[in-house]
């Protein structure tokens, strides 16, 4: 009798704050999707204080956005897991175009 075997792959999960980061290695079946390998990695152990819904974070995989419950993980690739942001970039940009123009 053969046992239905699965293949292991390796990967990483990274996470950042602007003061420490942390990229740990992961062993996860091959077909994992990336949602399931970041829960895995539970890398906010890392970090004092903070939680992660990981399901709700944002993700890529080498500076990619990705959609992690379609995403399939294959060897080698790096779950990026992203911080929210501050501010909304857009609205920087017009707050910085409206004081430019209050200037003139």
């Amino acid at each position: 009798m053969v046992k239905n075997m699965t293949k292991k792959i390796l990967i990483e999960v990274a996470y950042a704050l602007p003061q420490q980061q942390k990229i740990i290695e992961v062993e996860v079946d091959e077909g994992t999707l990336a949602i399931d390998a970041a829960k895995a990695a539970n890398i906010a152990q890392f970090f004092d204080g903070i939680t992660l819904d990981i399901d709700a974070v944002k993700m890529g995989i080498f500076g990619k956005a990705i959609k992690p419950k379609a995403h399939v993980m294959q060897a080698g690739e790096r779950i990026e897991i992203y911080r929210p942001l501050k501010a909304d970039p857009k609205a920087n940009r017009k707050a910085r175009a409206d004081k430019a123009k209050a200037k003139k």
